[in-house]
C-alpha cells in the first residue's frame, strides 16, 4: 500500500506492515480530514455556536504534572484565552502512563469545547508504543490549533572525545554500545530522537532511561552517561557554563536561541525531531467552537510577548487552521510509529 503523508507507508507492501498498522493509517487521515469540514454546516447555525461559546468555565487538561514546561504553556495560553473570551480556562494535571491518562478523559468528554486537551509529542509516539489503549488518539481526538515546535539539542559530557556529529558517529561506529545515551524514559521524544538518530546513521548507543529530566541530567554531568538529546531550556545554562558541550539541534532549521549550532540534519540529511504542542478536542466538537478557539490561538500566536514566551521555552510558533495541525499530528504519529516498530520499543 501506499500512503499520501510525508511520512507514510511509500514503497512498502501489505506483507510489511499488518493489518492493525492499516487500520491506525485510515484513523490517522481522519485527523486532518474532519478538521476541514467545515462546510458542513449551515452559516446560521455556525455563527449561532461561535456567539453562545463559553458561557461557562472551560477545562485544559495537561497531562504531565505542573511546573513542567507544557504546564507553563498550557497556563500562558489558557490565561490568553480567558481573557479575549471571557470565561476562565482553567488548567487541570492528570499526569501518568506517559500522558495517556490525561488524553483519555478528553476522548471521553462531552464534545461541547468546555474540554480541552494540551497535545504534545507523547500523543503521537504512545498511539504506536501502547497497543491496548481504551482510546484511539487520530480517531477521537479532533485537532483545533497548533501552537508551538521546537527541538531538542545534542549535548554531550564535556570529556567525550567527539566534538562534531561526524566525530560522534565514527567513534560510535568504532565502538558499538559503548556510548550511553540518558533520556527522560522509555518512549518520551527524547529516547525516540535518539533511536532515530540511530537508525538513520546506523550507530548503536546504549539507551539508559531515568525518570525525568533532572535525574538524566545529572548523570550527564557527573559522566555516567555520554549523550542526550534534552530540551533547550533544560540544558541551556549547562551549555553556556560549559558544563555540557552542544553539538547540534534536532529542527530541519538552526535554533534562534543558538544560531551558531548547527543542525543534525547538516550531517545526516532529513533528520528531525521536533518537540510539538497544540490544542485538540472531543471528536464530534462543533466546528463553530473548533474554528473559534482557532482564531483565537492564532491571535495569541502572533502576539509578541506570547512569541517571546514560546521561544523562552524552547519553541517557535506553528499558526495555522485545524486541518493544519491535524495533518503535522498525523505525520508525527505516523513517522514516530514507524521508528518505535523499527526498534521493537516496547513500554516500560
Amino acid at each position: 500500500m501506499r500512503c499520501v503523508l510525508g511520512y507514510g507507508l511509500v514503497g512498502s507492501t501489505p506483507e510489511d506492515h499488518p493489518t492493525g498498522a492499516v487500520v491506525k493509517l485510515a484513523h490517522r487521515r481522519q485527523f486532518f480530514h474532519r478538521a476541514a469540514g467545515a462546510a458542513a454546516l449551515p452559516a446560521f447555525s455556525r455563527f449561532a455556536w461561535a456567539q453562545a461559546y463559553p458561557s461557562r468555565l472551560v477545562r485544559l487538561i495537561v497531562s504531565f504534572p505542573a511546573g513542567g514546561g507544557v504546564d507553563i504553556l498550557a497556563r500562558l495560553l489558557g490565561q490568553w484565552l480567558s481573557e479575549r473570551l471571557g470565561q476562565s480556562f482553567i488548567i487541570e494535571n492528570r499526569p501518568g502512563a506517559s500522558g495517556n491518562i490525561g488524553a483519555e478523559a478528553v476522548a471521553r468528554a462531552s464534545p461541547d469545547g468546555y474540554t480541552l486537551l494540551l497535545i504534545n509529542s507523547s500523543n503521537a509516539i504512545n498511539a504506536t508504543l501502547y497497543d491496548k489503549l481504551n482510546f484511539n488518539f487520530i480517531a477521537d481526538i479532533a485537532p483545533v490549533a497548533g501552537i508551538s515546535a521546537g527541538p531538542s539539542v545534542m549535548v554531550l559530557h564535556p570529556s567525550f572525545p567527539a566534538k562534531t556529529v561526524p566525530e560522534l558517529i565514527a567513534y560510535a561506529k568504532a565502538n558499538p554500545d559503548k556510548v550511553n545515551f540518558a533520556s527522560t524514559g522509555t518512549g518520551s521524544n527524547v529516547h525516540l530522537a535518539g533511536e532515530l538518530f540511530m537508525t538513520m546513521t546506523g550507530v548503536k548507543m546504549l539507551h539508559v532511561p531515568y525518570r525525568g529530566s533532572a535525574s538524566a541530567l545529572t548523570d550527564l554531568l557527573g559522566g555516567q552517561v555520554q549523550v542526550m538529546f534534552t530540551s533547550i531550556p533544560a540544558s541551556i545554562e549547562y551549555i553556556k557554563d560549559g558544563k555540557l558541550r552542544a553539538l547540534a539541534v534536532t529542527t530541519a532549521a538552526r535554533s534562534e536561541t543558538f544560531p551558531d549550532i548547527p543542525t543534525v540534519g547538516d550531517f545526516v540529511p532529513g533528520y528531525e525531531a521536533i518537540a510539538v504542542n497544540g490544542i485538540g478536542a472531543p471528536k464530534n466538537t462543533p466546528v463553530a467552537i473548533i474554528e473559534r478557539l482557532n482564531k483565537e490561538i492564532n491571535a495569541a500566536l502572533v502576539d509578541p510577548k506570547i512569541k517571546a514566551r514560546l521561544a523562552d521555552l524552547g519553541g517557535a510558533v506553528i499558526p495555522g487552521t485545524p486541518a493544519d495541525f491535524g495533518k503535522l499530528m498525523a505525520e508525527e504519529t505516523e513517522k514516530w510509529g514507524k521508528v518505535v516498530r523499527a526498534a521493537n520499543i516496547k513500554p516500560s
